[in-house]
């Protein structure tokens, strides 16, 4: 059984793990404090004017005196929205300046760091220290730039060392875009560098990390769904992975990117975010909701279309300052249809549908904010809480990942149980049945050496009848008439004595190898040859194994090629004899050959002659083998083919 953590050893290392990412946040967020914000001068006071509108947006000039501007001036408590100044003319961009007094205050010495919350401004942003440029942030097109970017400066200490009088900030802007400014803070930049490290990391940061988890988890399930086409939740979940991804760019990045097609995309992309949930949802409690979703389509794709920047340049739309905030409250407006919608539906169908819907309607409640803060409702020191509706979404959809997966492991753990049982169970017949078989295995066996000793009983019997009987009782029926010499009855019993032995040779395994069974044969014969003075030459070679070499068959050969031995010494009077071997196409050939007188093969063959050549036809057949003779007055040759493979085994030969 694997071995698995017990829940205080998986408690310990989370509380360890969560430790170590506050002591790291806390590390990073403290910025050095070593000097206390009180030591800093927080600047809620600033007093504005609108300049003369202009015909485009034009470079900072690098000293400005805030004595020169020949506007009037107006009050106004930071943090605040600027009201709109009335039209002053068709211009295309408006200069509002911002002054903020610091004289007469206490400053310490050394360089001092100028921190703002939020700049809320669609344009170019210039600060001067004493009517001095130490600062241009170029920001035409990069509405996100000032939104989400808390500003962080540090000013150089000047050679006089004189402190900071005022901060005279200029904002270039469209006419009809609201300008929004935070209290700014004016100290050490180690007092202050905590208060932009929070800003920054909370409102851009955090949300990048969040945002990229996201899409990296999105990414791995398009894998997935590549492999895995059937099953559109990964298709979807990917979908919604980028789309939430792309929608909230905006609070974080920080490249010069084109405002108007940047600002569709992040815009746009909170409509397709709500379509992909809408989708998904209607996936988990499996109702289909028609109308919903032709609304849902339609608005998303009217939207898209009719602000693209190709169609938005038309004098009928607005700035893209004033129709975002419209299209937000469109999207809450949207978003809160299917999520309730999408909620009751779900109610009693699916658990993961209801837990979507609730996070659905919680990045809706997390969106107003925004909203109120794009309309200039709340102070602009506010949060965009839209920033973390990606952590949200992430989170609801981590946790139906991990209880789909917890329930994968229980179903799959459920079926490994199962199948141990049935394992189990089939191991148990299994040896009942084993025990069965060898059992059924051993009376089979009995039975079948029983058959075999019978078979062989048989045989030894029917050899001996054929062979050993037939001389005996020739021997007997010579002795009875009297016309055999002692010679003969000596002839006789030695060739019943030669039968015996092939009989009993025939009984030795040989294995399936002829040599080894004619080497046999060479045993018997050669004390025999000795008394006649015949040589015998062995000539024989390697064969291949005959796997149809039984008892049988092996006598039938031995006995092939005995008469034809006991032939030559009988009748041709030879002085020399040659047995060899060779390896023919589909067999194996034996060959005999003497120096004898030879005879005629036809006429020994005839029907008047003896049995001898007949009775070594039949047994060759008998194992689907061949003999032929050749003879002349030189010797005679004669040759046994017998095959490598058989069909099947042929009765013996009588006789």
């Amino acid at each position: 059984m694997r071995n698995r953590p017990s829940p205080l050893f998986a408690n310990v290392v989370f509380v360890l793990s969560v430790a170590v990412l506050v002591a790291v946040g806390a590390w990073y967020l403290a910025g050095g404090g070593a000097q206390p914000a009180s030591a800093s001068l927080h600047l809620t006071q600033a007093d504005w004017q609108v300049a003369q509108d202009a015909a485009d947006f034009s470079a900072p000039p690098l000293t400005q005196d805030s004595k020169a501007l020949a506007g009037a001036w107006e009050h106004a408590v930071l943090p605040s929205a600027l009201p709109a100044a009335p039209d002053q003319s068709a211009g295309k961009v408006r200069t509002t300046w911002v002054r903020l007094s610091a004289q007469g205050q206490p400053m310490p010495s050394g360089p001092l760091a100028l921190y703002g919350a939020r700049l809320k401004v669609e344009g170019t942003v210039a600060v001067y220290a004493d009517g001095r440029l130490v600062h241009r942030a170029q920001q035409q097109g990069q509405l996100w730039n000032s939104l989400f970017t808390p500003l962080w400066l540090v000013l150089d200490k000047r050679a006089d060392d004189a402190p900071v009088n005022e901060i005279l900030i200029r904002l270039e802007h469209p006419p009809a875009v609201r300008v929004g400014l935070s209290s700014l803070w004016l100290g050490p930049p180690e007092a202050l560098r905590g208060r932009y490290y929070l800003r920054q990391w909370l409102q851009r940061e955090l949300p990048a990390t969040l945002s990229a988890a996201f899409l990296v988890v999105g990414i791995f399930a398009l894998l997935v769904w590549m492999r895995r086409r059937q099953e559109t939740d990964y298709l979807l979940f990917f979908n919604l992975a980028a789309v939430s991804f792309a929608g909230h760019l905006h609070y974080y990045v920080g490249l010069p990117i084109l405002n108007d097609w940047f600002a569709w995309l992040t815009s746009n992309a909170l409509f397709w975010l709500v379509t992909v949930l809408h989708l998904f949802l209607r996936q988990l409690h499996g109702r289909r909701l028609t109308w919903l979703t032709r609304a849902v389509v339609g608005v998303t794709v009217l939207t898209s279309v009719l602000t693209l920047p190709v169609v938005a340049v038309l004098p009928v739309f607005p700035s893209t300052s004033v129709l975002v905030p419209v299209m937000y409250a469109i999207v809450v407006l949207m978003a809160a249809t299917v999520c309730l919608v999408g909620g009751i539906s779900a109610w009693r169908r699916s658990s993961e549908g209801r837990l979507l819907a609730l996070g659905l309607g919680v990045c809706t409640l997390l969106g107003v904010p925004d909203w109120l803060l794009h309309n200039n409702v709340i102070s602009p020191e506010g949060w965009f809480l839209g920033a973390y509706t990606n952590a949200v979404t992430f989170a609801m959809f981590g946790f139906l990942m991990y209880r789909r997966y917890v329930n994968a492991i229980g179903k799959v753990e459920q079926l490994n149980a199962s199948l141990e049982q049935v394992n189990a169970g089939l191991a148990q017949r299994l040896q009942t049945r084993e025990a069965e078989l060898e059992l059924s295995y051993q009376r089979l066996r009995e039975a079948e050496m029983r058959q075999t000793i019978s078979d062989e009983r048989q045989r030894l019997m029917q050899d001996m009848h054929d062979g050993l009987g037939s001389y005996l009782i020739s021997a007997i029926r010579s002795v009875e008439r009297g016309d055999a010499s002692d010679l003969q009855v000596s002839q006789i019993l030695k060739d019943c004595l030669d039968d015996l032995k092939l009989t009993i040779d025939s009984m030795e395994p040989v294995e399936a190898d002829l040599l080894l069974l004619l080497a046999t044969l060479r045993f018997r014969l050669e004390p025999r040859l000795e008394g006649t003075g015949v040589a015998l030459l062995w000539e024989v070679r390697e064969l291949p194994t005959l796997a149809w070499l039984d008892p049988s068959s092996a006598l039938n050969i031995l006995r092939i090629v005995q008469e034809t031995i006991a032939n030559i010494l009988r009748h041709t009077r030879a002085s020399e004899i040659r047995v060899g071997t060779a390896l023919s196409a589909e067999g194996v050939q034996v060959t005999i050959e003497d120096n004898g007188q030879g005879f005629d093969v036809e006429k020994a063959l005839g029907a008047a002659a003896g049995r001898g050549l007949h009775n070594q036809q039949r047994r060759a057949q008998a194992v689907d083998g061949k003999v032929s003779w050749e003879s002349g007055p030189a010797g005679t040759q004669f040759m046994l083919w017998l095959p490598l493979e058989r069909g099947g085994r042929q009765p013996l030969p009588q006789g």
